[in-house]
This record gives C-alpha cells, structure tokens and sequence, in this order.
C-alpha cells in the first residue's frame, strides 16, 4: 500500500468532492447508488459500475485516514 501513502490527503479530498459526488443535483451518484444497493435495486452494469466509479475515491480517503491514523499510534 506504499502507493497510497505517496498520493497526498487533500488530492484524496478533492477528487471526493468533484467525481465522488458529481452530479451534484439532484443528488450525488455515489449515495443515489448506495441506496439502490440497500434496496436491492442496483442490478444493471451501468449501475454497478456508476457505485465503482464514484465510490472508489471515498474508499481510497477512508484507507488513507486509516493508515495515518496507524502511523500516528506507532
């Protein structure tokens, strides 16, 4: 996982708040997506692939804060 430790933080932030949230109106994919998969509705690959799309980048911040926050406790 060295190459996440090379990407910094707030390029992670920043590509959360512009592709894993875009579109913005009338509400972002990533939590439109989510919520089809809680529904059981997200069945149709442009579906699937729209949750991998916007999703991976808050996936990405989250393992990135994760292992920082290890670093910290060393």
């Amino acid at each position: 996982m060295n190459w996440l430790d090379k990407i910094p933080f707030s390029t992670l932030l920043i590509i959360c708040l512009t592709l894993g949230l875009a579109p913005f109106l009338p509400e972002p994919h990533v939590w439109q997506k989510i919520k089809m998969l809680m529904d059981g509705g997200l069945s149709r690959p442009i579906d699937i692939f729209d949750l991998f799309l916007h999703g991976t980048p808050w996936v990405l911040l989250i393992l990135k804060g994760f292992r920082l926050g290890m670093a910290g406790a060393k």
